[in-house]
C-alpha cells in the first residue's frame, strides 16, 4: 500500500517535473507574442482614445460655434429689435399736429434713445427717424430762449417762425431778431411761436426745451388778457406759411381788442417778376455785402473781378408767391450785382432748380462759386441741401459739373444780419402803428356828387391783413357811383370769407339783415397763373371813413372788422 503510495506520488512529481521542464522551454517565445499583443492593443486603445478625443474636441468646437453663431444672431435680432423700436417713437412724434399724448411720446423716445449702445443707435432706420435726430450735435440748446413765459401784459409782439431744430441757428437767427424787436419795443412783450410741430416735437424730445405752436401762444396770449396782438412772422413771404397763419388767427379774432399780421420780410408780391420793392432792395443789399465781406473780398465788384459768383438759395414754392424769387433776381440785377444768382431747393420756380443755375453761371462764365442760404435760419436745408456730402446737395451737384475750379459754403442765416432786423422792425413799427385806430378823413355821399357816375379804382384797406383785397389786384377795388350812391366790387384772397355784413357782428343773424352773398371772380396772378376766388359788392356811406363791415368765415362764425375806401 505504502509502495503503491510512492509510486504514485514519484508518478506525480515526475510528471510535475517534465510539464515545469515543458513550460520553461516555451516562455521566452509566448511572452514575446503577448507583450507585442499587449503593446498593439495599448496603441490601438491609444488610437481609439485619441480619436475620440478628437471627435469629442471637434464636436465641441463646432458646438461651441454653433452656439455662438446662435447667440451672435440672437444678440444681432436684438439689437436690430430695439432700434427699430427708437425709430418707431421716433416717426410716432415726427408729425405736425399735436395731441395729448405728444410730451409723453417726447420723452418715451429719448429714453429709449439713451438707453441703446452706441452700435445700436446706428441702426436706427424709420421713415423719417435716423442717428442724427438725437445724435447729431446742432449746438448749445441753453443758449436759446422760447420765450413762452405768461406775465405778457396788454400788449403782445408774437414772433412767429417756421422754427428749426439746429440750436445755434434758433439762438442766433430767429433769437437774434426776437430780442431787436424787443429792444425797439420796450412797451410789448415779445412771444415765440413756430408753425412746424415736428421741429416743436423734435426740440423737446431732444433738448427738454419746450417752444409754443401758433395755438397754444395764442391760448397763452388770451390766458394772460392781452387786448392788443401784432403778429409778426418771419417768413419771406406771402406764401402757404402766411396764408396758414391768417387762417389761425381768424379763428382767435374776436378774443383781442385788436389783432395786426405785419409783412413777412420781402413785402407785398408785387405784380410781375420785374416787380422790386425797398424790403427787396434793402434784403439783397444786406445778405450780399454779408457774403462778400464773409468771403474776404473787399466789395461785389472785386467779387466779380475775381470771376466769383454767389448763389444764394432759397426754399422755393408752388403758391403763388414764388415769383417772389424772380423779383429777388431782378432786384440784383437792378443793383448791378452780375455775379449774384438766386436758387431754391425745390427748383419753384423752375429757373431757380440747381441745374439751371449752374447753367447760368458756366454761361457767365464765373470760374468760382460760394454757396449761402436765402433762409431766415441755417438750419436742414442749408447743413443737407445745400452744404451736405451727399450727391444731390448743391455744393455736390456743382463740384459734379466739372464747370468750375472751387465750389465753397456759407452756412448762415438771414436772421442774424442786424439790415435784415431792422426790416423786420420797420414791418412790427408799421403792424403796431396801424393797430390804433385812427380819424381818418371823413368825406361824405354828397361831396362826391361832384364825381360822375361811373367807375373808379378804389384803395379798400381793413383792419385786419387776413381780410383783403386779392394781391393781384394790388388792394384795390372797383367804385361804382351811380346817382350819388357808392359800391365798391372787391375780390378777396380766397373762398375762405363766405358772407359780409354792413354793421356788427351781433347783428348780422338778426331777421331782416341784409347780408351780401359773394361773387365768383377770377383773378390772374403775375406769374400768369388763374384762381377762382370770393367777391362782394359792398354799399360805401363815405369816402376815407372807416365804417363796420362783419364777415362770416367759413367755419360758420362772424366777425367785426373796420373798413375803408378811398379814391386811388
Amino acid at each position: 500500500m505504502k509502495k503503491r503510495k510512492l509510486t504514485v506520488l514519484l508518478a506525480a512529481v515526475l510528471t510535475s517535473v517534465t510539464m515545469a521542464a515543458c513550460e520553461s522551454t516555451s516562455v521566452p517565445e509566448a511572452g514575446a507574442e503577448t507583450e507585442a499583443a499587449a503593446v498593439q492593443e495599448t496603441e490601438t486603445a491609444e488610437e481609439t482614445t485619441g480619436g475620440a478625443k478628437e471627435e469629442t474636441t471637434a464636436a465641441s468646437g463646432e458646438a461651441k460655434e454653433e452656439t455662438t453663431a446662435a447667440s451672435g444672431e440672437a444678440s444681432g435680432e436684438d439689437d436690430k429689435a430695439k432700434a427699430d423700436h427708437v425709430a418707431e417713437l421716433i416717426d410716432a412724434i415726427y408729425v405736425q399736429e399735436r395731441n395729448d399724448d405728444t410730451d409723453d411720446q417726447c420723452r418715451e423716445a429719448k429714453e429709449a434713445w439713451d438707453a441703446l449702445t452706441d452700435e445700436q443707435k446706428e441702426m436706427v432706420e424709420g421713415e423719417h427717424a435716423d442717428p442724427d435726430y438725437f445724435g447729431r450735435d446742432t449746438g448749445d440748446a441753453s443758449k436759446d430762449d422760447p420765450l413762452n413765459a405768461d406775465d405778457i401784459g396788454e400788449n403782445e409782439l408774437l414772433v412767429v417762425s417756421f422754427g428749426t431744430s439746429f440750436n445755434n441757428s434758433r439762438a442766433e437767427d430767429i433769437g437774434g431778431i426776437e430780442k431787436y424787436l424787443a429792444e425797439e419795443f420796450p412797451d410789448w412783450s415779445v412771444r415765440r411761436a413756430f408753425t412746424a410741430q415736428t421741429i416743436i416735437n423734435h426740440i423737446q424730445a431732444r433738448d427738454e426745451e419746450k417752444i409754443d405752436n401758433v395755438e397754444q401762444a395764442l391760448e397763452r396770449a388770451v390766458e394772460n388778457k392781452v387786448k392788443h396782438l401784432v403778429v409778426q412772422p418771419t417768413h419771406l413771404m406771402h406764401g402757404a406759411e402766411y396764408d396758414e397763419l391768417c387762417d389761425i388767427l381768424a379763428d382767435y379774432e374776436d378774443m383781442f381788442e385788436s389783432v395786426t399780421v405785419a409783412e413777412p420780410l420781402l413785402g407785398e408780391v408785387g405784380k410781375d417778376a420785374d416787380t422790386v420793392n425797398e424790403d427787396k432792395e434793402s434784403v439783397a443789399e444786406a445778405i450780399t455785402e454779408e457774403a462778400v465781406k464773409t468771403a474776404g473780398f473787399k466789395d461785389i465788384k472785386d467779387a466779380e473781378k475775381d470771376g466769383t459768383a454767389f448763389v444764394f438759395m432759397g426754399h422755393g414754392t408752388s403758391h403763388t408767391a414764388k415769383v417772389t424769387y424772380s423779383q429777388m433776381q431782378a432786384q440784383m440785377e437792378k443793383l448791378g450785382y452780375a455775379n449774384v444768382f438766386i436758387g431754391t431747393v425745390e427748383g419753384e420756380p423752375e429757373d431757380t432748380a440747381c441745374e439751371a443755375v449752374i447753367e447760368k453761371i458756366k454761361d457767365a462764365g464765373y470760374r468760382k462759386v460760394i454757396l449761402r442760404p436765402l433762409m431766415v435760419v441755417a438750419g436742414d436745408h442749408a447743413n443737407n441741401d445745400m452744404a451736405g456730402d451727399e450727391d444731390d446737395s448743391w455744393k455736390s451737384m456743382f463740384l459734379a459739373s466739372e464747370a468750375f475750379d472751387s465750389v465753397d459754403t456759407q452756412i448762415a442765416g438771414l436772421g442774424s444780419i442786424k439790415e435784415v432786423q431792422e426790416v423786420y422792425a420797420a414791418h412790427s413799427g408799421a403792424a403796431i402803428k396801424a393797430s390804433q385806430k385812427s380819424a381818418g378823413t371823413k368825406r361824405t355821399t354828397e361831396e362826391v356828387t361832384a364825381l360822375e357816375d361811373g367807375e373808379y379804382d378804389a384803395k379798400f384797406t381793413t383792419d385786419s391783413s387776413m381780410f383783403h383785397v386779392n394781391e393781384a389786384n394790388a388792394d384795390l377795388g372797383k367804385l361804382t357811383v351811380e346817382d350819388g350812391r357808392m359800391t365798391i366790387h372787391v375780390s378777396l384772397a380766397s373762398k375762405n370769407i363766405v358772407k359780409l355784413f354792413p354793421g356788427l357782428a351781433k347783428d348780422a343773424e338778426k331777421a331782416g339783415s341784409k347780408i351780401l352773398e359773394p361773387t365768383t371772380d377770377e383773378v390772374t396772378y403775375s406769374d400768369g397763373t388763374k384762381e377762382e376766388v370770393y367777391g362782394f359788392d359792398i354799399p360805401v356811406e363815405e369816402l376815407d371813413q372807416e365804417f363796420d363791415l362783419a364777415l362770416l368765415g367759413a367755419k360758420g362764425k362772424w366777425y367785426d372788422h373796420k373798413v375803408k375806401v378811398t379814391l386811388a
